[in-house]
């Protein structure tokens, strides 16, 4: 049986999502808590591979298993011995054929910034601090630019292949102070794309870059042309769109 599950965690503690050798991962404590209750040892395959530090609260991930009871007390049994920052939220049987990545319509990932003068300790390890004002307005326009299917060489690279074009759907700020939200939608997204599109968005927010200079850095194809990468901690995987209209 495939089954099909959404899946928050807390990034901080992790090394991304993809298993690796040594250092702890996502998908490395799923297969764990997978195999110490079912005895059994699929692969968990999931629709994004995010990041280094970065966070989820609708990852969407599959795997085969044979259970003999309810996907709730699955769900449930994977839960108890899950470590504190990673939980199975939902879990439903899937096709047989269902892959996470590649049926995915598109996902939508959010940045979040705690934007005041005074750190919020509570904050630190989901949001970035930004003590500076920053003219959301400006930044508002600058997204715009983003929306279409366009060569976003400029803003990361491909995780296979040469292909930079992607197809953002929706790109917007929202929130009130102190917060503030980049929410992005897109069929697929570059290695640190939105990381690096948020880096960029902040230099527009303080004036260092108009909204003609995105558009240009965007044209030129150029990652020097961009700015800084925002660090991981203020990413989050909110949401897996599928064709059939069903959303993590």
């Amino acid at each position: 049986m495939r089954v099909r599950a959404i899946v928050a965690y807390e990034g901080t503690d992790y090394h991304g999502f993809q298993r690796q050798a040594i250092e702890p991962t996502v998908q490395g404590v799923l297969e764990s808590a997978l195999a110490q209750v079912t005895r059994q040892q699929p692969p968990v395959l999931a629709a994004g591979r995010t990041d280094a530090g970065v966070h989820a609260e609708g990852q969407v991930i599959a795997f085969d298993v044979e259970w003999r009871h309810s996907l709730e007390a699955l769900q449930r049994a994977l839960n108890a011995v899950l470590p504190r920052d990673v939980a199975v939220w939902k879990t439903e049987q899937a096709a047989a054929t269902f892959n996470p990545r590649f049926d995915a319509h598109s996902r939508c990932y959010r940045y979040t910034i705690y934007n005041a003068p005074v750190r919020s300790p509570l904050a630190r390890r989901t949001s970035l601090h930004v003590p500076r004002p920053l003219d959301r307005q400006a930044m508002q326009e600058a997204s715009r630019c983003l929306v279409g299917r366009q060569d976003f060489a400029a803003f990361g690279r491909p995780p296979q292949g040469e292909n930079s074009l992607r197809r953002v759907l929706r790109a917007e700020w929202s929130g009130e102070l102190p917060w503030l939200y980049f929410d992005i939608e897109a069929d697929a997204f570059l290695y640190r794309m939105v990381r690096s599109l948020v880096g960029t968005l902040l230099q527009v927010g303080w004036g260092k870059i108009t909204v003609e200079d995105l558009a240009r850095i965007l044209a030129s194809r150029d990652r020097e042309c961009a700015g800084p990468t925002a660090p991981p901690r203020g990413l989050c995987l909110v949401r897996v769109n599928y064709k059939a209209g069903n959303c993590s």
